[in-house]
């Protein structure tokens, strides 16, 4: 996919996105008449940061050629880490795996979704090697 197509299929989610938040909030259940006479006014509902920085790593990598590869990198301020693995327990923290910048050592950071900045580039991948998949965990439902 050329560059051109990956920032129209970036900003397309985008947009796709806040009109969906948009819409949702507009949207609600009929007011009872004990509302309609007491109007309060909403509570705005927080926009959650995680999960939409989550769905643009996954477009990212979901418009990849078979030879391509997302990097991503996360810098803690001292280092660069690949990483190569997110896990989120909640949508807004998130628990990065990956190696240093030597590639070497195992890290994992604890990082609140809001503050978490990712830098990320498209790789070529050698041939004959399997390109590196960004894994995204969430935790299983509760029954």
């Amino acid at each position: 996919m050329a560059l051109g197509n990956l920032g129209k299929v970036l900003a397309d989610q985008a947009i796709e996105a806040t009109k969906r938040n948009v819409l949702g909030s507009l949207v609600g259940p009929e007011p009872t008449k004990a509302a309609e006479a007491n109007p309060a006014k909403p509570a705005a509902a927080p926009v959650e940061i995680g999960p939409i920085i989550l769905g643009q790593l996954q477009g990212m990598q979901r418009g990849l050629r078979e030879d391509q590869e997302l990097r991503v990198e996360f810098y803690t301020g001292t280092e660069t880490i690949h990483v190569l693995e997110i896990f989120v327990p909640t949508p807004h923290v998130f628990v990065l795996s990956g190696t240093d910048s030597s590639r070497e050592h195992a890290v994992r950071v604890i990082t609140p979704a809001a503050s978490a900045t990712f830098t990320t580039r498209i790789a070529k991948v050698d041939a004959g090697k399997t390109p590196m998949k960004l894994s995204i965990l969430t935790p299983r439902p509760k029954d």
